[in-house]
């Protein structure tokens, strides 16, 4: 993979075919700027992107997509950069989506994340991209899906999507990826405390960290207990059962033998035709996500809704309105078919 060196794209706009060609080409500073460009609300990016994304599109869907999740201080970053590193070893092109949570107040992104995974920042063979999730629902970026086509594009043949680890990002994320990582840990109180059936039924792997020094113990006891959890849970594939495993992102414990179960589920569902009907089930999710995303937006700036919408949700919070009412008045009016005639 080539990389574009300094002041390689300028901040002059550019076109599709700049787009293109730097992305292909492995230019990590066009690369930045395309993602930039997707994540965008302008009407004219959203266009252009959408012509960025149609020429890349031969280039995607033969890279391996990883997402990792868990909660604050399980050791994401740690865990990232070294599973990146050991993958560069072998001589993968790693890239990191992480999605980060975004201030409340600005709506900025908390950009830790790359101080955090250190050997990755510094590698010329790796890309961070941390990207604010513009306060939507679960935490995931607005356009990290089209980010992690991006990625593929410009050679990175490992996509890893860290989640904040709350909310429904597991859901959105494990419905963009082949692999979904769940990292707990252990000697924290009761192992299963705090963790949703929902979470586990979406893993494809456990992975208890921190395993190392005096911890090891108690983090082998957690990894029976979550094996004994899965044993009731359902499983989403035909022709694999979710494991659990314990590691150590500090210490790289237990990372080559993870890696090679990624790498085995890969296999099995290439070989059963299952990877190809979720990278179609994964379109068809992405399309809907569009449709109402666009709507919502619609409906939103609609002036006649902007007008109507204070109103009725003052209503509906005195109690003098009830929501079903309101929500059916509201989509009458988007509708074209009146006014607010309750207020």
């Amino acid at each position: 993979m080539t990389v574009g060196g300094p002041g390689s794209s300028s901040r002059r706009h550019l076109g599709v075919d700049e787009y293109v060609t730097g992305v292909r080409s492995g230019d990590r500073a066009i690369l930045a700027r395309a993602i930039t460009l997707v994540e965008s609300q302008r009407a004219d990016d959203m266009a252009t992107a959408q012509e960025v994304l149609v020429r890349l599109l031969p280039e995607t869907g033969s890279g391996t997509r990883v997402g990792i999740s868990g909660v604050p201080g399980v050791g994401k970053s740690t865990f990232i950069d070294a599973l990146g590193l050991l993958l560069i070893d072998q001589g993968h092109h790693v890239a990191v989506l992480a999605v980060d949570p975004s201030s409340s107040i600005s709506g900025g992104s908390i950009l830790g994340d790359k101080s955090r995974m250190p050997g990755l920042t510094s590698s010329s063979e790796a890309f961070i991209r941390p990207s604010p999730n513009a306060l939507t629902p679960g935490g995931v970026g607005r356009r990290t899906r089209e980010s992690l086509l991006l990625c593929e594009a410009a050679g990175f043949d490992v996509v890893l999507v860290e989640t904040v680890g709350v909310g429904q990002s597991e859901t959105m994320v494990a419905e963009m990826v082949d692999f979904f990582l769940v990292l707990l840990l252990a000697g924290a109180g009761d192992e299963l405390q705090g963790i949703k059936k929902g979470i586990l039924e979406l893993a494809d792997l456990l992975a208890v960290n921190k395993a190392d020094g005096e911890n090891r113990e108690r983090a082998l006891a957690a990894k029976r207990d979550y094996e004994a959890a899965l044993s009731y849970l359902r499983t989403r594939s035909s022709v694999w059962e979710p494991t659990v495993m314990v590691v150590s992102g500090r210490t790289k414990s237990g990372l080559p033998e993870l890696w090679q179960e990624v790498l085995r589920h890969r296999e099995l569902l290439t070989v059963s035709g299952e990877l190809e009907t979720k990278h179609s089930e994964q379109g068809r999710s992405w399309m809907w996500t569009l449709i109402k995303e666009r709507l919502l937006g619609s409906f939103l700036t609609d002036p006649r809704i902007e007008a109507s919408l204070p109103e009725l949700e003052k209503a509906v919070l005195e109690g003098a309105v009830t929501p079903t009412r309101a929500a059916s008045e509201l989509l009458e009016i988007f509708q074209g078919g009146g006014t607010n005639k309750t207020v």
